[in-house]
């Protein structure tokens, strides 16, 4: 529901990002928090499976994300760092269950 979301790389090196739109917009015309904890879940959930051979399965038990600078309709996002740019706008980390192999 908020793709298109893009990828490039693998494992740790595994960047993903979309171009925000309207939809990803709050009232106030910025990208919601919301977009951006689950752009950072998706990102850091597929580096941590994919780092592995079998990938590995785990569910996210914390996510943590800390709001640096907002953004707008038509920046691009990515990373885990979310970047618009050079400019980092958010940091995120996370802690997962592993519950065995994919």
């Amino acid at each position: 529901m908020i793709g298109p979301v893009y990828s490039r790389g693998k494992g740790r090196d595994l960047v993903l990002g979309l171009r925000a739109g309207q939809k990803h917009c709050n009232m106030r015309g910025t990208v919601h928090g919301g977009i951006l904890a689950t752009l950072a879940d998706i990102t850091i959930g597929y580096s941590l499976a994919f780092s592995t051979e079998p990938p590995t399965a785990a569910v996210t038990t914390n996510l943590t994300l800390d709001f640096l600078s907002g953004t707008q309709k038509g920046d691009w996002l990515g990373n885990c760092y979310i970047t618009r740019g050079a400019e980092r706008i958010a940091r995120a980390s996370a802690v997962f269950l592993v519950t065995g192999s994919l």
